[in-house]
């Protein structure tokens, strides 16, 4: 037997505030007055506060306890007279019991019974327990939402008006109306796990269990099912040799027969360079190596062997000279080296400028060999090896993927755009006709296989480790 903290005494129902006719009854006043008391509260905890506390002045009773059902477990959160929910007492132990009472038959327990009644008998011995003496009345409404039980409320009352049958039916009205609020305040300080056990557990809806178990099982089998893993960034076609046609001297230039994107033959003049200058020196020497030969013929029929040897010096350094004439008059007209496409050097439209020796002039690449350059963020280049395979696609032909083979990585790494890559150089099996050097695609090379989830969460968990890594050492 326990002891309350109050003293007994004679306690009435009483009537809800002063309010407006709104044309409802008193007990649908009441629901209203306590949904919108609820509503306002912030957590589960002070909503089950509120509510008894409302329970208990609305109605007159002079205590009201709630228990939630936690972990197949019935739990004390909320009592209107502002006693411990946790303290392990026999009164405390008495309360749970006449919880659990109306909890386990899932409906409504009253003690003492009224007079007359008729319905079907309930099991009051809990409930009996907490009203020891005369007049004492003890009544307890279950909380159910969308038919699952969440809790049980427990309202005493000492001497005076017993707990009558319409009472006890406004009693389960009022908690048919505020158990709803109560869960949302419960579901949503729960954390995501339980609520998705709470949606695949609900006996309302076992279709919601088939699907939610359906879509676990499929979301397991796409993250564990092996796939190809490919690795790679940007690609551009070059040739596989190129050749750079460079200013023998300096000049101006005069012609030019080819521009970037035309197709060339070997031994084809390109480039012409202005060649009057050296035509008058190649006369001027011309004019001096026949004034040595007639002299070397006058020493020759004197038989002066001096002048003989003297003049012919002359002509072996004049014949020098012109031969030197001639090979930059011959250097002056710039030819393809081989056949192949002129990739760099538009000079139509520098007729007439100068140039100075060395200076580049046209680039050419063969047509029918070329490499391919990706473009791999250093976090991927350790997984790639020479000899895999992949696929190109260029910008210029997307409805194409050409197939490559790794023939060389790079070994030192290059800023680009902000990010560090290493250039993987590639060879293409296949080589269509309309390939020309300069263009840009993208290229993915062949790395293994690895789980779905691996690949998808594979730079997360490196970036993760790495950062660990720093931070402790």
């Amino acid at each position: 037997m326990h002891a309350l903290t109050r003293p007994a005494a004679v306690v009435r129902p009483v009537p809800p505030a002063a309010a407006p006719d709104t044309g409802l009854p008193a007990a649908g006043r009441t629901a209203l007055a306590l949904q919108a008391a609820l509503l306002g509260c912030s957590s589960f905890d002070e909503g089950a506060r509120v509510a008894v506390r409302e329970l208990a002045l609305r109605l007159g009773f002079e205590r009201v306890s709630m228990a939630l059902a936690r972990e197949n477990t019935l739990q004390l959160v909320a009592v209107s007279d502002g006693s411990a929910t946790d303290a392990a007492t026999p009164a405390r132990a008495a309360l749970l019991a006449a919880l659990g009472e109306t909890f386990d038959q899932q409906a409504g327990v009253v003690w003492p019974e009224p007079r007359g009644h008729t319905g079907v008998p309930r099991i009051t011995r809990a409930h009996r327990a907490l009203a020891p003496s005369r007049g004492d009345s003890v009544a307890g409404v279950p909380l159910v939402v969308q038919g699952a039980l969440l809790g049980a409320l427990c309202c005493e009352r000492r001497g005076g008006v017993p707990v009558d049958p319409d009472e006890l039916a406004m009693l389960e009205q009022l908690a048919t109306c505020i158990a709803p609020v109560l869960a949302l305040l419960r579901d949503r300080e729960r954390p995501w796990y339980q609520r998705l056990q709470a949606v695949a557990t609900t006996r309302t809806a076992p279709w919601r269990r088939v699907s939610l178990v359906g879509a676990v099982v499929l979301a397991l089998l796409v993250l564990v099912w092996p796939a190809d893993v490919h690795l790679g960034g940007q690609a551009r076609l070059e040739g596989a040799v190129q050749r750079v046609l460079a200013v023998p001297a300096d000049g101006f230039v005069q012609q030019v027969h080819a521009r970037p994107g035309d197709s060339v033959r070997a031994g084809q003049v390109l480039v012409e360079l202005a060649d009057q200058d050296l035509q008058l020196e190649r006369q001027r020497w011309q004019s001096q190596l026949a004034q040595h030969q007639d002299a070397w013929a006058t020493a020759n029929a004197r038989a002066d062997r001096a002048q003989l040897v003297q003049n012919q010096s002359r002509i072996d350094e004049a014949q020098a000279q012109l031969d030197l004439v001639d090979t930059r008059l011959q250097r002056g007209r710039l030819v393809a080296p081989f056949d192949g496409l002129v990739v760099q050097g538009d000079l139509s439209q520098q007729l007439g400028a100068p140039v100075r020796q060395g200076d580049a002039l046209m680039t050419l690449a063969p047509g029918d060999r070329f490499r391919i350059i990706v473009e791999v963020d250093e976090r991927d280049i350790a997984q790639v090896r020479v000899g895999q395979t992949g696929t190109l696609a260029l910008t210029a032909l997307p409805w194409q993927t050409l197939p490559l083979r790794v023939t060389r990585i790079s070994p030192v790494a290059k800023a680009v755009e902000g990010r560090n890559v290493f250039e993987v150089e590639a060879a293409l099996p296949d080589r269509p006709a309309d390939l020309r050097p300069g263009l840009q695609g993208h290229a993915q090379i062949d790395a293994g296989r690895a789980a779905n989830g691996w690949r998808w969460t594979r730079r997360l968990v490196e970036t993760a480790r790495l950062a660990l890594w720093a931070w402790w050492g």
